[in-house]
């Protein structure tokens, strides 16, 4: 639940009830009424006007914030992999860190009966 005085981006219209889709607003009350659907009262400056909202429509700013700096410092590493011919950088980027647990579990020995398994089960699927 967000707190009052939060600021907003609306983000999506669910209810298709004409909300400024892209605009900030602030989270000015909660609907606290158990029969209705939406959850808080967003005051939109640029529209000049109070829209109620439920919690999908909307996110934080500080959020889309942190989500678009780390888009641009990975996009940002991908340039300098690729200017720097660094092809270990570049994988690491572009697949996480989930080529480094599959490194940690490949590295494990298996028993000969595991191994049966699990080419029988690939053979299978």
């Amino acid at each position: 639940m967000l707190q009052l005085g939060s600021k907003v981006i609306i983000m999506s219209d669910r209810f298709e009830q004409k909300l400024p889709i892209g605009e900030y607003g602030y989270i000015i009350a909660y609907e606290r009424n158990a029969d209705n659907v939406f959850d808080y009262v967003v005051r939109v400056p640029s529209a000049n006007r109070n829209f109620l909202v439920i919690d999908e429509d909307v996110e934080l700013e500080e959020t889309l914030l942190q989500l678009e700096a780390e888009r641009i410092e990975r996009e940002a590493l991908i340039d300098f992999a690729l200017a720097t011919h660094n092809e270990e950088l570049f994988k690491r980027i572009m697949n996480g860190d989930q080529e480094e647990e599959e490194t940690e579990q490949a590295k494990e020995p298996i028993s000969r009966e595991d191994f049966i398994r699990q080419v029988n089960l690939k053979a299978w699927i």
